[in-house]
């Protein structure tokens, strides 16, 4: 979902040659924090001032007491995600937990999360982990700015990052640089842009702006719409005129298909305006639910996602030991521990630091390699999918370092 972590109101590279099937099976004997090249990330052995004899308190914020039965879901997938990274951090010893993991509830409200911070560093939290929505991240910087205690927030809104607060969720910048680049290494550099009149998709678009410009790509066209359904459908003819005046190669648009996209994927085709003639790009990700993988409007589309295999064996990982399936967000959680952990063993003395934070080299979770900016975004590793035959298929593998292409 495009705006799902936005706030509370609903987060040289190879030819199309390579193609690997995202449905394969996948063995559970990866224990992820323990996959990092040592010579790519530079762990070393110094456990600096936290360490087996003195856990590493940290405070995680998620959506517990909520009026909403989502968002209580989604916080119990969180703190699993985070529990499950600790498990794994110890590596099947019995030795004391680097991280001391302390759940306070923010009811998914930003009032109760800047509480929630406040009484964490009260508890004597060094680190922060979440909150989740972007108003409710910002609140809690906030409470934490004077203590100067880092804020990992789960958000993707870059408008909240900075200072004392980092997100960890997918920013539309990074996805979008992603994309035009391969669009652009493939020949689909007459890019129009397509979006809804939302604050999360006009947002989309400006990064999708700035990755044409940063990639050297062209802007050629551009049309929005009013987000409803009759929005949409007056919308189809003048964006099949405005693709073939502009002779667009490419049409990214940033609708997902929570929204706009099943619309869209049907009546455009309908229309002419078909896969064959014209490449759809995604900013979300097109290949859930599974029923959208039929929308003639998404066979042959591009989208990102993170590393398939890493996020399957995290599924099945968390499937083995809570039952179920985690939510399309926990992933991040682990994240969040597992680049804690990478920092607790590393090498750095004060390793809370914002030098040590935004390392180059950064870390490696179950959706891939990330790193943090200075300016509290953050860059990932994605994967270049696309759809067909009903089935969702990899056409360039997501980078497994930041010295790799892809970036």
């Amino acid at each position: 979902m495009l705006s799902a972590m936005f706030s509370k109101v609903k987060n040289p590279i190879a030819a199309l040659t390579r193609k690997t099937s995202i449905n394969i099976g996948l063995a559970l004997s990866l224990v992820f924090l323990s996959a990092c090249d040592p010579q790519t990330f530079n762990l070393g052995n110094v456990l600096p001032k936290f360490g087996k004899d003195k856990p590493l308190p940290v405070a995680l914020l998620v959506p517990y007491n909520s009026t909403q039965a989502a968002d209580n879901n989604l916080a119990k997938s969180l703190e699993n995600a985070a529990r499950l990274a600790i498990a794994d951090l110890q590596n099947g010893t019995s030795e004391t937990p680097l991280i001391d993991l302390r759940v306070y509830p923010t009811g998914g409200q930003p009032d109760t999360a800047s509480q929630a911070a406040s009484k964490a560093i009260e508890d004597g939290a060094k680190v922060i982990l979440g909150p989740v929505y972007g108003g409710n991240a910002k609140t809690a910087g906030l409470a934490a700015a004077n203590s100067g205690v880092k804020v990992l927030s789960f958000s993707n809104n870059p408008a909240i990052a900075g200072g004392n607060v980092y997100i960890l969720g997918s920013t539309f910048k990074n996805t979008a640089n992603r994309l035009v680049n391969f669009a652009k290494f493939n020949g689909k550099s007459n890019i129009m842009i397509v979006n809804a009149q939302s604050p999360a998709e006009n947002a989309g678009a400006s990064a999708i702006k700035a990755a044409i410009a940063q990639n050297d790509a062209s802007l050629v066209a551009e049309q929005s719409f009013e987000l409803s359904q009759n929005g949409v459908v007056q919308a189809i003819r003048p964006i099949v005129r405005a693709a073939r005046s502009s002779n667009a190669n490419a049409l990214f648009i940033t609708s997902g298909n929570d929204g706009a996209m099943p619309l869209l994927g049907q009546l455009l085709p309908e229309e002419g305006l078909e896969a064959t003639n014209i490449q759809y790009i995604g900013l979300q990700r097109w290949d859930n639910p599974a029923s959208a993988r039929a929308l003639p409007g998404l066979q042959g589309s591009w989208f990102a996602i993170p590393d398939p295999q890493l996020a399957a064996q995290f599924s099945q990982r968390y499937l083995a030991q809570y039952g179920t399936q985690p939510h399309s967000l926990s992933s991040i959680a682990y994240d969040g521990i597992a680049a804690l952990g990478a920092l607790i063993k590393g090498e750095e003395k004060d390793f809370l630091s914002d030098a040590a934070i935004t390392r180059p080299n950064g870390f490696l979770g179950v959706n891939g390699v990330f790193r943090f900016l200075a300016d509290g975004t953050n860059e990932r590793s994605l994967s270049i999918a696309t759809i067909e035959n009903n089935e969702v298929i990899e056409l360039e593998p997501a980078p497994r370092s930041f010295f790799a292409s892809g970036f």
